[in-house]
């Protein structure tokens, strides 16, 4: 896990590079270093040590030529079966690193590599023969990665902070209107003006004139014989086998819930080894609607683990939120970064890699926006013709966010449940690409939260939360194998909430976790901002200084939630805080 950058053109001199570099420092604090391949290119990088400690492994990696250097993020979980091949080929391999196989890989298969690797990864790799620069990030978005390109440079980093900071760019303020709505900006955009995000499974071979066309990597791994219950389970267990080792200290972000309770079981049975596991604790008060920390002790009764509870207050988050922000590479909106991040915190006494659930509930159907679709679809036309009467009965918010949100458009209903409220209709071009028409209209919508809401939402929280404190993230649910089975399925009845999983809870003894009612993770907000406590105030008088200073500047869905945030206390709770967070990093920017 590093931080890896690149300035091509102008610009592009030792000083800017180490910019870069130390801005990134947590990314990588074990090794770094900077490096001019040619004139007029410049390269750097963080190095966090997770596999081969040596310095052996130290980046950037040169091939024994000379000809080829690579600097990477990430981690490949099938380098030892690419290891053995370049073995037989006589290559003459001198470390224990996966970053060593990758080169070589790069190196004498060119491209055709990207389709062999099983890992998450963003990769800078330098053919000096040829004097290009070939750029990738794997399939599923793991790995972040950002860039800046005019007619004169190109600039690419992990952060998209440190561009921004280094070339002196300012906030986009036109990403306010998809943050209001979905929590993050627009797909493929940043927080920045200018800087754009490398897309998922894309790479390029860039050349001196800094124009590029994207190619897509294929899958990455075959598809296995028969999609079903014991082919997924062998394919976790496997996927499970693989991530959870390395050569430092391995952790567990135990929620409780289905997703990492099942992860941590399998470990356990196959290992027969305890881990560190790190779970949240709200107030007692309200232990009952969050009830992580119980469910995680009654899971650590049956299958040890030296486990951790990390205590949530109003107190605590407040004393630690500018610290947070801070450390944000870009507003989050989503509660369960910042929860994430106080896990990161508590786990870098012992850790340096965490395992967490994510990607389980939005390939197999783990979400309320699941079940309302799949609602939907069973009773189409009874609920086109009939919600727009229903809306106007006095439902909870629930049920009126579902009834609200139909559209005869699937795309357009499923678009309207993923957002916190239905969103403006010239935001729907920029979102409706992401749907495969080719797929059914349930595996479309999964898929749709796998292209969009996985990488811009789940994947961020998951890498710059914990990479904050130096800790690398891994998610067994999106192995290569993992994904290659879903892509399998044609049973769309299988993808409905996360069938599989939750037997394969019951088969082990865990069934009360199986039958746990889904409730996400995130802080207790609409219990603090109807409460006149520290948190609601803060939010409250944010926002209405918000509103009172630019106003006129605000689209108005945004300035009538500023300007009577207590109103909008009850039913748009999670919109306060995400608008909270935005303004507040804003301002310390300022």
């Amino acid at each position: 896990m590093c931080g890896i950058h690149l300035i091509w053109g102008k610009g592009a001199n030792e000083e800017n590079i180490q910019k870069l570099v130390d801005h990134s420092h947590h990314r990588g604090p074990d090794q770094q270093a900077v490096l001019s391949p040619w004139a007029g290119l410049w390269i750097g990088v963080n190095r966090l040590k997770i596999l081969d400690l040596g310095i052996e492994a130290n980046q950037p990696f040169w091939d024994s030529d000379g000809n080829y250097l690579l600097i990477w993020n990430g981690e490949i979980y099938n380098y030892s079966t690419l290891r053995s091949i370049l073995e037989k080929m006589g290559v003459p391999l001198q470390s224990k690193s996966d970053t060593e196989v990758l080169l070589y890989y790069l190196k004498f298969f060119g491209t055709e590599a990207l389709t062999k690797i099983q890992g998450m990864f963003s990769l800078i790799f330098i053919d000096l023969l040829q004097q290009s620069v070939l750029i990738a990030r794997d399939p599923t978005g793991e790995k972040p990665l950002y860039f800046f390109q005019n007619p004169d440079s190109l600039i690419v980093s992990s952060e998209a902070k440190g561009i921004a900071n280094l070339l002196g760019l300012e906030v986009d303020a036109q990403q306010i209107t998809s943050y209001f709505y979905f929590r993050f900006p627009l797909p493929g955009k940043s927080a920045f003006k200018g800087i754009r995000e490398w897309k998922p499974g894309r790479y390029s071979r860039v050349h001196q004139h800094f124009s590029f066309r994207w190619d897509t990597i294929p899958s990455q791994a075959p598809s296995p014989e028969k999609p079903e219950l014991r082919t997924f389970q062998a394919s976790l267990k496997s996927a499970i086998s693989k991530q959870f080792q390395a050569d430092t200290p391995v952790g567990v972000m135990l929620s409780g819930g289905a997703d990492s309770s099942l992860l941590y079981a399998y470990w356990y049975q196959q290992s027969g080894i305890s881990l560190p596991s790190f779970t949240i604790q709200t107030e007692k008060k309200y232990e009952k609607k969050y009830a992580d920390a119980s469910h995680a002790l009654r899971l650590c009764q049956q299958f040890p683990s030296d486990q951790e509870l990390i205590a949530i207050d109003q107190r605590i988050f407040l004393q630690h939120w500018e610290e947070y922000l801070l450390s944000l590479d870009q507003p989050m909106g989503d509660s369960a970064s910042f929860l994430t991040w106080m896990i990161g915190k508590k786990a870098k006494v012992s850790v340096k890699v965490l395992i967490g659930g994510a990607g389980a509930d939005e390939l197999w159907g783990g979400y309320q926006r699941h079940v309302g679709f799949n609602r939907y679809l069973s009773h189409s036309g009874f609920w086109t013709t009939w919600s727009p009467i229903l809306a106007k009965l006095p439902w909870n918010r629930e049920i009126k966010k579902f009834l609200n949100g139909i559209d005869r458009n699937p795309n357009k209903t499923f678009l309207n449940f993923s957002a916190l409220e239905n969103p403006d209709s010239e935001l729907y071009p920029d979102f409706d690409r992401y749907f495969n028409l080719s797929l059914d209209p349930y595996k479309r919508m999964l898929d749709f939260d796998r292209q969009v809401y996985l990488v811009e939402d789940v994947l961020k929280i998951h890498d710059h939360a914990l990479m904050a404190h130096s800790i690398e993230g891994r998610s067994p649910y999106l192995d290569a194998e993992m994904i290659s089975l879903w892509e399998s399925v044609t049973d769309h009845s299988l993808l409905i909430g996360k069938t599989w999983i939750k037997a394969s809870l019951s088969e082990i003894g865990l069934d009360w976790i199986a039958n746990r009612k889904k409730f996400g993770f995130g802080l207790p907000l609409q219990e603090w901002l109807q409460e006149d406590g520290p948190f609601a105030q803060r939010v409250f008088s944010t926002l209405k200084a918000w509103a009172d200073l630019e106003g006129k500047l605000l689209p108005q869905p945004i300035l009538e939630v500023c300007k009577h945030p207590e109103q909008a206390a009850k039913n748009q709770f999670l919109t306060l805080y995400n608008l909270f967070l935005w303004r507040e990093w804003v301002n310390l920017r300022s």
